[in-house]
């Protein structure tokens, strides 16, 4: 995914990639710095301006508001989760019911007794599908007469069967709960499959036999399966990720309130004379606790950032492409 992006894989990786708490913790030190070098150029010094006016307990009588606000946020997004979960039992079966029914028709197509549990194992089997399906495809017009054809073929099915293989290989160890699984499935481009093969279908239809043309129809049944199995694992994991951020704001909630309610009841510019490095040490715990105050909001920036980032390349469902991105691995169509 990152190969076909416009943007800096430096990017997409701490938006995507990079596990939450790093990046809250890599903000939260930025923060921490920026004060610190602010608090030292400050041509009056911090100890001067609290005796004055006190700006401390201004800003952390600030933070209070903000912490419990962020805390009403919490529950109000856990609510907003626990309510596609609650339900009257007609409602609980009707989606028992659509589980069950999609399940099914994926058994169908994979040809398969019975589909896989593991969230990891039912995509990797319809991306194996896919793989199996495409070679289908380029074994059936492997003797036809148009020589652009069987070329054109051939290089969508590489690029499919290569894109597949290494997706297929990352799902192995991929687990639900972390962004593993869901980064392996973002990066099979199943939109971009569909178009390809519903166009070599179309363009080439009079030169193709009753047997490639039923075996376009088999490539893109399977395709067409991946996307909503895609769309359902990534809503489940929003939910997910919502619930941890939930989980993750409340345990940095309390610490945050004990640092602020310290700073604003017993905090005295003179009872922390003397420098360290250099530094006043007034800014450095001025700075400190500051930095631990808006652990919550950081947190929140950090999970909202992954979500966001997933949510806007995940819009469309389908053969729709929104993006600019470089296909040098597939066919070009102009």
């Amino acid at each position: 995914m990152r190969a076909r992006a416009d943007e800096s894989s430096w990017k997409l990786w701490v938006l995507m990639e990079a596990n939450r708490w790093v990046v809250a913790g890599v903000l939260l030190v930025g923060v921490f710095a920026a004060l610190v070098v602010i608090g030292v150029l400050d041509p009056s010094p911090l100890q001067q301006s609290v005796a004055a006016s006190d700006p401390n307990e201004t800003l952390f009588q600030a933070f209070v508001t903000a912490i419990i606000t962020g805390v009403t946020l919490v529950v109000t997004l856990n609510q907003l989760v626990l309510s596609q979960e609650l339900g009257p039992v007609g409602d609980q079966r009707g989606r028992m019911e659509g589980a069950m029914e999609f399940r099914e028709d994926v058994e169908s197509v994979l040809d398969s007794p019975v589909s896989p549990p593991e969230p990891a194992a039912f995509l990797q089997a319809l991306i194996d599908e896919t793989c199996s399906r495409a070679n289908d495809l380029a074994d059936a017009v492997d003797d036809n007469r148009d020589e652009e054809l069987r070329d054109d073929i051939r290089s969508y099915v590489d690029a499919l069967e290569e894109n597949a293989n290494e997706v297929s290989d990352e799902l192995d160890d991929a687990q639900f709960g972390s962004y593993d699984l869901l980064s392996a499935v973002l990066d099979f481009n199943y939109s971009w499959k569909i178009f390809v093969a519903r166009r070599l279908h179309n363009e080439h239809d009079d030169a193709l036999t009753d047997e490639t043309r039923e075996a376009f129809d088999d490539l893109e049944e399977v395709l067409k399966f991946f996307g909503p199995a895609r769309e359902h694992f990534k809503t489940l994991y929003f939910q997910w990720e919502l619930v941890n951020l939930s989980r993750a704001m409340l345990y940095s909630a309390v610490p945050a309130l004990v640092v602020v309610a310290s700073m604003i009841v017993y905090y005295d510019a003179k009872a922390v004379p003397g420098a360290t490095l250099g530094i006043s040490n007034d800014v450095l715990l001025t700075s400190f606790a500051t930095s631990i105050a808006i652990v919550p909001f950081m947190l929140l920036l950090s999970y909202i950032l992954r979500i966001a980032t997933v949510a806007k390349r995940t819009l469309s469902i389908g053969p729709f492409v929104l993006r600019d991105v470089e296909r040098s691995d597939e066919l070009d169509f102009e």
